[in-house]
């Protein structure tokens, strides 16, 4: 087999680093992407190796079951990706990836990090028959760092301190490589902030509308499974001139029932006036934006707690979620709601009754490093290349405007906007 192709397909220019690259001698940046949420993540990562003419950075898909819409994410960031088989093939001096699925084949030190606000669902141990076994969340479990014994990850990265503790009963193999950078969607919200007046006129939200952001995680045990009751009863009892209700629904429940089924089970709410946005969407700004959160122990509902915002949690299912975690701090601060009575009461009650220490507590277990994700983040990535950092300070850029709620509508056709 020539070295320019590999399983009868061509190896792209990027993998062969020969003729065909004007730039050359680069060092190599592997991003491995496998659902709409990992790069959201990651984009926080690679973006910070903008404007460096002495690094390539390539992408490619790693296969996952919930990788659905990804590969169209990535077009229209104007990403080109390399085929996942070329890219276990090829040695790159550093790798970064927000998942574990395959990434024991990669050839480059790699950097994992976690794609949500600290380690919240719980995970049953693989072969584990009696379901009873001693469970971990995400990046804290063994099958999630460890291939054969060995640990995957040269550098696994962290948001908070209290991190160490629980890797060390969990996996006391991969302290070694633990490393704590904090967390970018908290510091982007907490820069956002100032600007929420301006996220408002953009949302198209007037000054005398309230607006509700509702939140849902994916899997059995969360939100989006009770919405034919929870959605009809809070669009028939928040007043359209008063509220405006905006969803903001996992990427993998898009990804793991299909565009066209997601946004058919939401028609009928659509046409009373819930604005749904897609799964690619960026969130931050509509946190920052809202007026109210209500949500379930999904990510967005503990960033949610950094907005300054009352929130009303729909459920807390305790078995499923770490005890450590953010969701399981804020479900003990936080109003639940009550299929008795009426939803513009319980925000009301929900406002009255904000405690704004509690969701502060909240939002310090989010990050033991606020306001420095961006800074830490480049100085392990430039390390692990053997390269001195560029000389500008790296900061947080603030959410970008979003475009308004009205512009998300559902044709009639049902083909999503």
């Amino acid at each position: 087999m020539r070295m320019s192709a590999i399983g009868g397909r061509t190896m792209p220019a990027v993998l062969q680093r020969g003729q065909w690259l004007t730039i050359r001698n680069c060092k190599t940046v592997l991003v491995v992407v496998h659902t709409i949420p990992y790069a959201q993540r990651l984009r926080d990562v690679f973006r910070l190796l903008e404007s460096d003419f002495r690094i390539q950075v390539v992408f490619t898909v790693a296969p996952h079951p919930l990788g659905d819409g990804i590969a169209e994410y990535l077009r229209q960031l104007g990403i080109s990706t390399v085929p996942w088989n070329q890219a276990v093939s090829a040695q790159f001096d550093l790798a970064l990836a927000a998942g574990s699925r395959g990434v024991h084949q990669l050839r480059a030190p790699l950097i994992r990090l976690s794609h949500g606000a600290g380690h919240i669902k719980l995970l049953r141990e693989v072969g584990d028959p009696s379901r009873q076994s001693s469970r971990t969340a995400g990046m804290l479990s063994r099958q999630h760092l460890l291939h054969n014994g060995r640990v995957v990850p040269t550098a696994v990265a962290f948001a908070h301190e209290r991190d160490l503790e629980e890797l060390k009963r969990s996996c006391p193999e991969a302290l070694e490589a633990a490393t704590i950078v904090g967390d970018p969607c908290l510091d982007r919200i907490t820069k956002s902030l100032p600007h929420r007046a301006a996220y408002r006129r953009a949302l198209g939200v007037e000054d005398d509308r309230r607006l509700v952001v509702v939140s849902s995680t994916w899997g059995p045990s969360s939100t989006f499974g009770r919405f034919e009751v929870l959605l009809p009863q809070l669009l028939s009892q928040l007043p359209q001139d008063r509220f405006r209700v905006a969803l903001l629904v996992h990427p993998n429940v898009w990804a793991g029932h299909g565009s066209w089924q997601v946004n058919s089970w939401l028609a009928s709410c659509r046409g009373q006036g819930l604005a749904v946005l897609p799964p690619e969407a960026d969130w931050e700004a509509l946190l920052v934006a809202a007026d109210y959160v209500i949500g379930d122990h999904g990510s967005l509902t503990a960033y949610s707690t950094a907005a300054g915002i009352p929130i009303l949690l729909t459920d807390s299912p305790d078995r499923e979620v770490a005890g450590t975690s953010p969701a399981a701090v804020l479900a003990s601060a936080a109003p639940v709601v009550s299929p008795a009575h009426s939803l513009a009461e319980q925000l009301r009650y929900a406002a009255a009754q904000y405690w704004a220490d509690g969701h502060r507590q909240v939002a310090e277990t989010l990050s033991s490093e606020p306001g420095r994700f961006h800074r830490r983040m480049r100085g392990l990535m430039y390390r692990m290349l053997g390269l001195g950092e560029p000389a500008w300070e790296p900061t947080t850029p603030i959410a970008p405007l979003p475009p308004s709620l009205d512009s998300w509508d559902w044709p009639e056709d049902g083909v999503a906007a």
